[in-house]
């Protein structure tokens, strides 16, 4: 099992930037893929952004892509996400979640395809 915290959430004006860190404990992070999602008020939580266990892998939902930067440091059992350009529409509570399929096969997308999660950061972006 992992265990996973978030940190780095807070309040930033629209077009700022933002840097979410996932610190992991328990068994080796590098044996997880691992995932960031988001929920915002009265909505579901979505997909964001995914990086295999080497970061040889990583995908983005579109409405993020070229907008943020999933990572790793294996070393530190950490990873993060870099938020720039940062909309309204990027407000929510940001998690982190890890998977056994560490090569992210079939890249996984959906909450259920990661079994470890985090309880969360808030975002908020004013406008």
């Amino acid at each position: 099992q992992v265990q996973l915290v978030e940190s780095g959430g807070g309040l930033v004006q629209a077009g700022g930037s933002l840097r979410l860190s996932c610190a992991a404990s328990g068994r080796t992070f590098s044996s997880f893929g691992m995932g960031w999602f988001r929920q915002a008020p009265g909505k579901e939580r979505e997909f964001v952004a995914a990086i295999s266990w080497s970061g040889g892998a990583r995908y983005y939902a579109d409405t993020v892509k070229g907008r943020f930067t999933i990572s790793r440091d294996n070393t530190k059992k950490t990873g993060y996400l870099q938020m720039n350009i940062l909309k309204p529409e990027d407000t929510a509570v940001y998690y982190c979640a890890a998977t056994y399929n560490y090569a992210l096969v079939g890249s996984p997308r959906r909450e259920a395809d990661f079994g470890f999660w985090g309880q969360g950061t808030q975002v908020t972006v004013s406008s």
